[in-house]
């Protein structure tokens, strides 16, 4: 417990950050991030509390789904969207091309770190990858279905409102994945079996996820772990 509650919380801070760089960098971003940017531009706020609202807009579709929030989640909804603003206020858009994709290949590498963070510590996903869960336990869908139909709906909405789709939103589908299946073993945190369990010695497992299948992180990232 001492490891994972500081492990959560600087997962969720450094997400946020990533996540920022990516918008700084103006290449295109990820399906969620470009709803909260559509929602910006029609409402004025700021992403990053747009972020804040759209998750617990989220976390409300888990009622009927029969998810429970973890304070992963929670802290998930609270912590991002903050840290999305404070990495707005730091970081500038540079002007040259290629400092923009330096600044974009940053932040997707350190939202993958970001992502092993706060998904290794085991507080539970974040709102929107609690949602794809929910709606494979629900209808029996496989989880990349529920999943790209959510996210190319929110994707679609986000473009129309003036989200910034591009290069980078192709380069975070393609290559979060596998960026996060290195860091998640590396940063998860190891769940200690007593004796006399299931293989009968002290045994560490890997984080314990309620989702039959591995789920990248959607959000902001995404999480999550967005």
């Amino acid at each position: 417990m001492l490891r994972r509650i500081p492990q959560l919380l600087i997962g969720l801070v450094l997400y946020g950050i990533a996540d920022a760089m990516m918008i700084r960098a103006a290449l295109g971003v990820d399906p969620w991030t470009v709803f909260a940017q559509g929602l910006s531009h029609l409402t004025g706020l700021g992403i990053g509390w747009l972020t804040n609202i759209v998750g617990l807009l989220v976390l409300l579709l888990w009622i009927p789904l029969r998810q429970r929030p973890g304070l992963g989640t929670v802290l998930n909804i609270l912590l991002i969207g903050p840290s999305i603003e404070l990495g707005l206020w730091l970081i500038q858009t540079p002007p040259e091309l290629w400092q923009r994709i330096l600044l974009f290949t940053g932040g997707l590498l350190l939202l993958a770190v970001a992502s092993g963070l706060y998904i290794g510590s085991r507080f539970g996903p974040g709102p929107r990858d609690g949602l794809m869960t929910g709606i494979h336990a629900r209808t029996g869908w496989p989880i990349w279905v529920g999943r790209t139909i959510v996210e190319v709906t929110v994707l679609a909405i986000g473009w129309l409102l003036g989200g910034d789709v591009g290069f980078g939103t192709v380069a975070f589908a393609i290559l979060i994945g596998p960026l996060c299946g290195v860091t998640l073993p590396l940063l998860a945190v190891r769940e200690r079996r007593p004796v006399g369990s299931a293989g009968g010695a002290l045994a560490a497992t890997g984080p314990t996820d309620a989702s039959p299948e591995p789920v990248a992180p959607t959000h902001p990232p995404a999480a999550a772990p967005h």
